[in-house]
């Protein structure tokens, strides 16, 4: 008898932080400064992040966070992403050039992405092809940031001679995604995270603030004015402007 109460109780246990996770309202805020061996002054529209969070659903506009410079906001919904990037201004520039493309429009597109769990969950497996990496979660050593219980995970990416490049990122679980798709499918949100530039130039973005509420649902709806190319369309534009790009820089 006294087993059954104490499997009931883990179980309970268990759903309720799990509960709390996906339940959360609020949103974190960050500062971004240079940490590496060359310092350098970081911008001050980059120097202060925040992520706005509802649940599963994530919503920023902080260019730190995103994967491309004409990136301009980015919302997550589970373990899908949708990326607003704005071509607007490449394209004209290089349409004035004399570029032609099989896109005709503005340049304001949705890029849709999704991920599966199964491929979410393998990233615990120590994968060491060049080009990989995986995640190693480390039991037992945890700080406080942001007023929130942080645990330690190390990033190990290969670059192409093999050689392992681990970052070192400090992450909650009780706030955020099960799987976070935006920063690559580490289970929660991350608190403090360190990025190589090259040349000896470092940023660390670290929590500095978490916020309940603050955010309401129509924070994370799709924002109005971006259009969503088909795979295929899309792939042929980027391949497109890459050649353009390409050919005006070898002039």
């Amino acid at each position: 008898m006294k087993k059954v109460i104490l499997l009931v109780a883990a179980v309970l246990l268990s759903s309720s932080v799990l509960f709390a996770q996906k339940s959360f309202k609020g949103i974190v805020k960050y500062k971004v400064e240079s940490t590496g061996t060359v310092p350098f002054q970081v911008p001050d529209e980059v120097a202060n992040a925040e992520v706005k969070v509802m649940g599963e659903s994530l919503y920023t506009t902080s260019a730190i966070f995103m994967s491309s410079p004409v990136t301009e906001q980015v919302l997550v919904k589970g373990l899908t992403i949708y990326q607003c990037m704005n071509f607007s201004q490449l394209l004209g520039y290089l349409r004035s050039n004399g570029s032609e493309f099989t896109y005709q429009g503005e340049g304001k597109l949705l890029v849709k992405g999704s991920q599966e769990k199964s491929s979410l969950d393998s990233l615990t497996i120590v994968d060491t092809e060049a080009g990989h990496y995986y995640y190693e979660y480390v039991d037992g050593e945890t700080q406080t940031i942001a007023g929130r219980t942080a645990k330690k995970v190390i990033k190990h990416y290969f670059d192409e001679a093999g050689e392992d490049h681990p970052v070192v990122m400090w992450y909650t679980d009780e706030i955020g995604p099960e799987y976070n798709v935006l920063f690559e499918g580490i289970k929660g949100m991350p608190m403090m995270c360190s990025v190589e530039l090259g040349e000896g130039k470092a940023i660390t973005y670290t929590a500095v603030e978490v916020v309940s509420g603050k955010v309401k649902d129509a924070d994370f709806l799709l924002p109005m004015g971006f259009e969503e190319l088909p795979e295929d369309d899309l792939k042929v534009l980027m391949e497109e402007i890459q050649e353009e790009v390409e050919l005006l820089q070898g002039e």
